[in-house]
């Protein structure tokens, strides 16, 4: 917490090439709590350079070597779970509850995840007399969002490191300290200088440095559609590789079979869980228009439970947005779902009741959606769950195809085979099953303006990686 003002290159902290802060706010209270260094396009100059000069090296470590550094970076996680969990509270006000049981735990498992990749991967497979080796791509830029922000570094840093690729890390200007925490992490598991470096900054300065430099020869972006589309526009200048998850508006079909007493309030807690600011949120509940009576009253059982307040109370399920900008968002697309008629079944504009200052909304829950309205069309990434009926299995696809998004999706039913029948027709990286454990070897990306690329596990490494062939490498 106290490197606030430096940013961490070539294997020590350093101060800014030139003067320039960046606030951030506590979204509880609406006060600033901080500064953070306003990194420019010369920083990033000197995070590549460290980075290409420490590649030269670390490309030729074995598996092994580097499964054993993060093995090391695992175990500091682990051990400063605690303070991350606080870190990502304070910045982001996500409720210390869920910090502890979700961002903290997620993230160390990205990590894991990587170490059981290297375990077995064929680095080097033979075709015949031919060798297909799969190489690490090189200096890797990655540019990671404030919504999850140990989870989105981990899941970039971790496969990239596995891959025996160096990093430029950009976290999100609006979420730097368990960012700075992470750095620290990285230093003390004694990764060797310039493999791994961070630049904090915003988008317009530090993003499109990344993405422009011709020393990165990989970019990954978690962040919109707008933001995916710039990095791209900006990256192919220099045809490096470009991997996205950009934003979603994810269906959750409920077949009339399934268990809605079950699947009706899991599908509101992964709806709203983290204030609804999850790119893969099935924000889209599509249920059998004979029984949207029997879902609205559930769905306004389960949204009554949801404990709205100071996220440092482990009592608090639902912390504040984590973001002015977003909180505005958030408000205008509830006035908009009113204006089109759509019913509301809960919540509304404003404050909760009782609440005078932070940046808080109220669970809404819209019912009656159609599909052409923008609440059903638009990202909102908040506490908003649109609720809309269907005659027909046919119409129920069509209705969770109907997006310009394809990032998640859930199937609900109590037939398996019906219900794997109806995962395979949505149009989409991942589709859930009857609310499965997450796994965080499923490949994650996203069809259409999702993005492109996967992330996670073994996927996540190969997109950090080269394939070369070499011809008559094992000669008969």
């Amino acid at each position: 917490m106290t490197r606030t003002q430096q940013f961490y290159i070539d294997g020590a902290w350093v101060d800014p090439a030139t003067a320039g802060v960046i606030a951030f706010v506590d979204p509880a209270t609406e006060m600033q709590i901080g500064t953070i260094a306003a990194g420019t396009a010369a920083d990033v100059d000197r995070a590549v350079e460290a980075s290409r000069r420490a590649f030269v090296s670390f490309s030729l470590t074995t598996p092994a070597e580097r499964r054993a550094l993060l093995m090391r970076i695992l175990a500091l996680l682990e051990s400063r779970a605690e303070e991350l969990a606080q870190a990502m509270t304070l910045e982001m006000g996500t409720a210390i509850a869920f910090s502890r049981s979700a961002q903290v735990p997620f993230g160390i498992a990205h990590i894991r995840a990587a170490i059981e990749v290297l375990a077995d991967y064929p680095f080097i497979a033979l075709r015949g007399p031919t060798a297909i080796v799969r190489e690490p791509i090189g200096v890797c830029g990655l540019i990671t969002p404030w919504n999850w922000p140990l989870y989105q570094i981990t899941a970039k840093v971790a496969p990239a490191i596995a891959a025996g690729c160096t990093v430029v890390l950009k976290p999100s200007e609006m979420s730097p300290l368990s960012a700075l925490v992470f750095a620290q992490i990285m230093h003390d598991a004694g990764t060797p200088a310039g493999v791994f470096n961070m630049v904090n900054g915003t988008g317009p300065e530090v993003g499109a440095a990344i993405a422009s430099h011709p020393g990165i020869d990989m970019v990954s972006i978690t962040g919109s559609v707008r933001a995916g589309v710039l990095v791209a526009q900006t990256a192919a200048v220099t045809v490096k590789r470009v991997v996205q998850e950009l934003g979603g508006k994810s269906p959750n079909i409920l077949l009339p079979d399934a268990d809605f007493a079950r699947v009706v309030p899991l599908g509101i807690a992964s709806a709203l869980r983290n204030v609804g600011q999850s790119c893969s949120a099935p924000t889209r509940m599509i249920v059998p228009v004979e029984r949207l009576a029997e879902v609205e009253a559930l769905a306004r059982t389960h949204a009554a439970a949801i404990v709205v307040g100071n996220p440092g109370d482990p009592a608090t399920t639902m912390g504040p947005i984590a973001n002015r900008a977003q909180f505005d968002r958030v408000q205008q697309m509830i006035r908009i779902g009113i204006d089109e008629g759509a019913r509301l079944i809960c919540g509304g504009l404003g404050h909760p009741e009782g609440v005078t200052r932070g940046l808080y909304a109220r669970p809404t829950i819209f019912s009656g959606v159609a599909t052409g309205m923008r609440i059903a069309q638009e990202e909102i990434f908040g506490p908003v769950l649109c609720i809309l009926p269907y005659a027909t299995e046919d119409e129920a696809i069509a209705i969770a195809n109907d997006t310009v998004f394809g990032l998640g999706g859930h199937v609900q039913s109590a037939d398996l085979d019906r219900a794997r029948r109806v995962a395979l027709r949505v149009r989409s990286g991942q589709v859930h099953i009857n609310h499965p454990a997450w796994d965080a070897h499923a490949a994650f990306g996203g069809y259409k303006q999702s993005g492109n690329g996967r992330e996670y596990g073994v996927f996540g490494m190969e997109e950090c990686l080269e394939t070369k062939s070499i011809l008559g490498y094992n000669p008969a």
